[in-house]
């Protein structure tokens, strides 16, 4: 008996195979990436917020962050962090978070607008330069 199967075929049938083989992988990974996100973790609240970094020297740095009731002053290094200060009058508090609301973070898109309309108003300008001479 010479029995030559057909590649083609077999092929197609593999590649069927290792669709559903990963097609299944898949949904079992993004049910149990649902289920447990759910049931491990609450609604995701932040309540520590970086309000400021400024670095002092390579891999040193300054960080005010706030904590419920709080803002504490952390020096940060390579190797350790430490407590500085810690804030607690309110009204210091109240200025500190109150400069932070001050600059309101923009989208990308916003900024690039912002970025473009200011080259395309300083290029009208030489433009008008330029033909006033």
């Amino acid at each position: 008996m010479n029995y030559h199967p057909d590649l083609l075929s077999t092929t197609i049938k593999m590649f069927a195979a290792l669709s559903v083989v990963l097609g299944g992988l898949l949904l079992l990974f993004y049910i149990s990436k649902r289920l447990l996100r759910k049931g491990i973790r609450g609604p995701k609240q932040n309540l520590i917020k970086i309000l400021a970094n400024n670095y002092i020297g390579v891999k040193k740095s300054i960080s005010l962050v706030e904590v419920p009731g709080s803002v504490l002053v952390l020096g940060i290094t390579n190797d350790n962090i430490t407590l500085l200060s810690k804030i607690e009058d309110q009204k210091i508090l109240d200025k500190v978070i109150g400069f932070k609301g001050d600059k309101t973070s923009s989208s990308f898109s916003d900024q690039l607008h912002e970025l473009s309309s200011k080259f395309r108003q300083s290029k009208n300008d030489i433009h008008f330069q330029k033909e006033n001479l």
